[in-house]
């Protein structure tokens, strides 16, 4: 269930945080020993997420992504802030499978938070993690409705 906290994604942060830390508590990482918690801020509201694993890991979920689907099934289309609590000695990342799921909910001015359950923090941007993100424009319509790849497999014929 999400609760309501501040829309400031700045100010979020540290509640953010906080719901990372308690959520990591619930990860089912029987397979790695690598429990991840995560939280981000959407439309004022923190929806949280815990990584799954399953004995076929590819079918595994992060527990970013997690959040993220928590946040788009009540609705919302734009992440305001993330934060991420994971790893041991130093504070772990999202995963490149993550930074590209976020890029398509997040800004690339987006605060995130990554850190470890002692509390050692990392505070960046989306656009840090994933430059030149790969996103929809690159999807977008050129050459008359062609995407891009249907006007370039139309140019090699």
């Amino acid at each position: 269930m999400p609760s309501r906290k501040s829309s400031d994604p700045q100010a979020s942060l540290p509640a953010l945080h906080r719901a990372a830390a308690k959520v990591r508590a619930h990860a089912h990482a029987p397979y790695s020993n690598f429990p991840v918690g995560a939280a981000v801020l959407a439309g004022g509201e923190i929806f949280a997420g815990a990584n799954v694993e399953n004995s076929s890991y590819p079918l595994g979920v992060c527990a970013e992504r997690s959040a993220v689907s928590a946040a788009v099934s009540a609705g919302h289309k734009k992440i305001d802030a993330v934060a991420i609590v994971g790893g041991n000695t130093r504070p772990v990342p999202p995963c490149g499978g993550c930074r590209q799921v976020l890029s398509e909910f997040c800004a690339p001015d987006t605060p995130v938070l990554y850190a470890t359950p002692a509390g050692r923090k990392v505070e960046t941007t989306l656009a840090e993690l994933l430059p030149s993100a790969f996103g929809m424009g690159d999807l977008r319509a050129v050459e008359g409705g062609k995407s891009d790849a249907k006007a370039a497999a139309g140019k090699k014929r």
